[in-house]
């Protein structure tokens, strides 16, 4: 069976020296044998173990993770939970570096399309963004408690058209409306208006608010400051500050 020094496992590898004699201290690759002269001997299962911590590394595990999973080389299940985790973080890293792209992009056409593009600009377009960001989250509470809403209304109905607990479904019902009225107040309390013709940012009157006409973005609203009544623009409670 073949046997490498350090110098040549680290050759193979494409790797430093110091690389190989860092796994070492890590105890992650201990050579199989020394040398009457004390230097480190590794044997070929050496050679593959080293190809596959290179390989690990190449693909984003860190050294704790890495010296983890060989000490749990025996059980699948283990390896498979590592490597599910690191795929999260990862996923996590390329969703952040999506969203900096997007800003990159924005601010790009930004100062392409305006040609008085100043410092203040930056800012408006920061600002912009961090209300998309409050606007997405918004929406998101939304759509969970319409679901929560939902299993409330639906399940109790279940319930007593096979129970006949028709109190539980009343109850049900209850509930639901007394959600539905917390969520109208709270996404009232969240939003504003921009207007389409003078860019104003307002907040109608509840009333006006609920029964106006509208769509996934947009409200048909009365501009407080040019009259005009259009489909204005829903943004975030903040960009009235």
């Amino acid at each position: 069976m073949s046997k490498y020094t350090t110098g040549e496992i680290a050759k193979l590898c494409n790797v430093t020296v110091r690389t190989v004699q860092y796994y070492d201290t890590r105890g992650i690759l201990v050579p199989s044998e020394l040398s009457e002269g004390g230097r480190r001997v590794y044997s070929e299962n050496d050679l593959e173990k080293m190809r596959a911590v290179c390989f690990l590394r190449e693909i984003g595990l860190s050294i704790n993770v890495i010296g983890q999973i060989l000490k749990e080389e025996g059980s699948a299940k283990v390896i498979e939970l590592f490597l599910e985790q690191q795929k999260q973080i990862l996923e996590g890293e390329i969703a952040e570096k999506q969203e900096k792209l997007k800003n990159l992009e924005l601010l790009s056409n930004e100062v392409k399309n305006n040609t008085d593009f100043t410092l203040k600009s930056i800012l408006d377009v920061a600002c912009i963004m961090e209300t998309n960001k409050k606007m997405k989250k918004l929406r998101r509470n939304l759509w969970i408690m319409a679901a929560v809403m939902g299993v409330f209304e639906y399940g109790t109905l279940l319930l007593a058209i096979f129970t006949g607990m028709w109190w539980a479904f009343a109850v049900g019902m209850g509930i639901v409306v007394i959600l539905s009225i917390w969520l109208s107040v709270y996404y009232y309390k969240e939003t504003a208006y921009i207007c389409p013709e003078c860019h104003k940012v307002f907040k109608p009157k509840f009333k006006e608010m609920f029964w106006a006409s509208h769509t996934y973005k947009t409200r048909k609203l009365t501009c407080p400051e040019c009259g005009k009544k259009s489909f204005c623009l829903e943004t975030h409670i903040s960009q009235m500050k």
